[in-house]
C-alpha cells in the first residue's frame, strides 16, 4: 500500500489520487524487477507481484521513477522535453 511519496527526500503523505502520479511495477518472487515484454514460460518462475509507487504532485513535476536491476525503484530527475533542450 502506498503511504507517502516515493521520493526519499519528500515526506508528503498519500491521501488522494487527484494529484501526483502512480507507478505500477511487477516484482518477481526474488524481489527483482521483471523485464517487460514476452517471457519464456518456465516452471521455475516465481509468482510475480505488483507494487505501486506514488510521486506527489510537486515531485512528479521534476522527477520520475527508474528501475535498476539489483537496486529496485528509485526517484530520479526527469529529462527535459527534447524541444525544451533544443531551446536552451
Amino acid at each position: 500500500m502506498v503511504s507517502k511519496c516515493a521520493n526519499p527526500n519528500c515526506s508528503t503523505p498519500f491521501h488522494y489520487f487527484r494529484e501526483g502520479k502512480i507507478f505500477q511495477v511487477e516484482i518477481d518472487g526474488s524481489g527483482e524487477t521483471r523485464p517487460t515484454g514476452p517471457q519464456l514460460v518456465s516452471s521455475s518462475r516465481k509468482t510475480p507481484r505488483l507494487e505501486n509507487f506514488w510521486l506527489c504532485g510537486r515531485c512528479s513535476n521534476t522527477m520520475t521513477l527508474a528501475l535498476e536491476r539489483g537496486k529496485g525503484v528509485s526517484a530520479v530527475p526527469r529529462r527535459q522535453n527534447v524541444r525544451e533542450e533544443a531551446a536552451s
